[in-house]
């Protein structure tokens, strides 16, 4: 089990690291995770719903993902409440404090996906969430040193010194947890650091004397490394000299809303030699461009009043007005229309919301969640469209007569009038070379350049394996796997 002494130390990256390593050594490996907290989910092959980490932990090793993978997924769906997902299938919407009683029953969801894994395959890389010297949540954990314990699992902690303070971080942490949690840490990774080696030999020499651990390695930080983000919403990087050339370029702006979910849905724009990408704030100005996409949402009433509140409305029909494009998905899909109802308070208070209107449909959301892989064509390019649909609203309308895709010879999406506007339940829609080029050109960009971005995921797992086999102590790690 890899356990982290802060959030975003790395954890899901050395979890696919091992996966792959040992998925290129003949191991049958699986990734799991017990427990996530996250919008960024993807839907598995037996029609359930995990985090998206564990659905690139599961590419690592050669899989498809799995709900055994993550039987438990919490969206949060406002400050205090989230969704719970458990064995892919949401069961409920609780409080946090609620959540807490409810950790005895998640824990047998865990344990019974644990034995199924753990019969199947020769080793199972767990990861940890968040910290487990998080000490106000350590009863009835289910998520880090609760598990460990419940399974006799080791543990690998893992810091990252590039936030700084790497040794307080691993010597106060090794401090908060239990006699029997600390004798369960077999070692240390260090994460992302820059330099000279060398000087950093001493620190490392004090922290094996200091706790009786080993560092069981010190792994380099990767430029430019692009491993789909478990939740976080990337830094955008700024353009590379490859995409400040003679090539024409289109300008993409996406609004991070409160709830944003399923953000990975743009990383193949984001990375697009042609695309000039810009995550923006809601309290940022609103920069010119030539496609807007509005993304999915946990809240989407919520998220539209958001961005109502905070101008977009306007600038919206001003970009519309001049000729731009605006492309929704999922929860966007939905604010493009009438009107949203929510009877059964799925994401809030029940009620209803008027949309943006400019395609005559309305969305109702129900208590059943859609969860399917699609495969399908675009309406205005022969394109292949290979993705899935998450979300609980069911669309009608007159806009649905003219679709963006047909999904098993039956039309999905809209696209208006005028062409300007679009929107879809499908994520994943860029992800296919082809289907990227042809959304592009719908956009503005005429020449695009063919882009192939899960080509691109796959060798960016082989270079992060590359690195971890290089720098792990393989010989320390023997014995646990």
């Amino acid at each position: 089990m890899v356990q982290g002494t802060t959030s975003d130390a790395g954890k899901s990256t050395l979890v696919a690291a091992l996966c792959r390593v040992l998925y290129r050594r003949g191991v049958r490996v699986a990734p799991f995770k017990p427990q996530n907290m996250a919008l960024n989910s993807a839907v598995t092959v037996d029609g359930g719903e995990i985090g998206r980490a564990q659905a690139v932990q599961a590419q690592a090793c050669g899989l498809l993902p799995h709900t055994d993978m993550n039987p438990v997924l919490l969206k949060p769906n406002s400050d205090t409440g989230c969704q719970v997902i458990i064995h892919g299938k949401a069961v409920c919407n609780l409080e946090a404090t609620g959540y807490h009683a409810y950790k005895p029953t998640a824990m047998r969801a865990v344990l019974e996906s644990w034995q199924r894994l753990t019969t199947q395959y020769d080793c199972v890389i767990v990861e940890g969430a968040g910290s487990p010297a998080e000490i106000n949540l350590r009863e009835n954990d289910i998520a880090n040193m609760g598990f460990a314990e419940a399974v006799d699992c080791p543990v690998i902690l893992i810091a990252d010194i590039d936030r700084g303070g790497v040794f307080a971080h691993i010597v106060g942490t090794m401090a908060l947890l239990s006699e029997s949690e600390r004798a369960r840490v077999i070692g240390f990774v260090i994460n992302r650091f820059r330099g000279d080696i060398a000087l950093l030999q001493s620190g490392l020499d004090w922290l094996e004397q200091e706790t009786g651990k080993p560092v069981l390695g010190v792994l380099p930080y990767l430029h430019g490394l692009h491993i789909e983000a478990e939740d976080a919403v990337p830094k955008t990087p700024s353009l590379s000299s490859e995409k400040a050339g003679e090539l024409q370029r289109l300008r993409i702006v996406v609004p991070i809303l409160p709830h944003l979910s399923n953000h990975t849905d743009f990383d193949a724009l984001r990375l697009h030699p042609q695309v000039d990408f810009q995550f923006i704030k809601l309290n940022e100005a609103i920069p010119s461009a030539d496609l807007v996409i509005l993304p999915g949402s946990k809240n989407v009433r919520g998220d539209l009043e958001y961005l109502r509140a905070h101008g977009w409305e306007q600038a919206l029909t001003h970009h519309l007005r001049y000729g731009g494009k605006v492309l929704g998905v999922c929860g966007g899909f939905q604010m493009l229309g009438c009107a949203i109802h929510d009877p059964h308070a799925t994401e809030g208070e029940a009620g209803s919301s008027a949309g943006f209107g400019w395609l005559e449909m309305e969305t109702t959301l129900e208590q059943v969640k859609q969860l399917k892989q699609v495969t399908g064509r675009l309406a205005f390019a022969e394109a292949v469209v290979t993705g899935y649909e998450i979300h609980m609203g069911v669309t009608t309308g007159f806009a649905l007569q003219k679709p963006a895709l047909t999904i098993d010879d039956k039309p999905e999406g809209a696209l208006s009038a005028d062409d300007q506007i679009a929107g879809t339940y499908v994520h994943g829609l860029f992800d296919s070379p082809d289907a990227c080029t042809a959304w592009l050109k719908w956009a503005g960009l005429q020449t695009a350049q063919h882009f192939d971005y899960v080509k691109l995921r796959e060798s960016e797992l082989d270079r992060l394996a590359d690195c971890v086999e290089q720098h792990l102590d393989w010989k320390k790690l023997a014995q646990y796997l």
